[in-house]
């Protein structure tokens, strides 16, 4: 990573909290890493190309652990894809359902 512009931010003790767990319990490496990415993703809702809009969506732990069983299969290279797929399946089917 190329260094950059150092800044400063507030955040509440709570979402301090959840970040040192997340480095605690090493799925992140630094509080700016963590920072890093949640930007990266917050900024990327914004500025993705004009045919494509970024939602964000809460799945039950049981459909993702199926989503994961596809991967593992071969059916899909990763959960978005999955998800894409599935997405798109059923609005065709809603689509010929309603037009049939």
């Amino acid at each position: 990573m190329t260094v950059g512009e150092r800044i400063t931010i507030r955040i509440s003790e709570e979402q301090l909290r959840l970040v040192q767990d997340m480095i605690d319990s090493g799925r992140s490496e630094s509080i700016s890493d963590v920072i890093r990415a949640a930007l990266e993703e917050y900024l990327s809702r914004f500025y993705s190309p004009e045919n494509v809009r970024k939602l964000t969506v809460d799945l039950p732990k049981g459909s993702v652990m199926e989503l994961e069983s596809l991967i593992k299969d071969g059916d899909a290279v990763s959960i978005d894809d999955a998800i894409r797929d599935a997405v798109r399946e059923y609005t065709r089917e809603r689509t010929r359902m309603r037009l049939g």
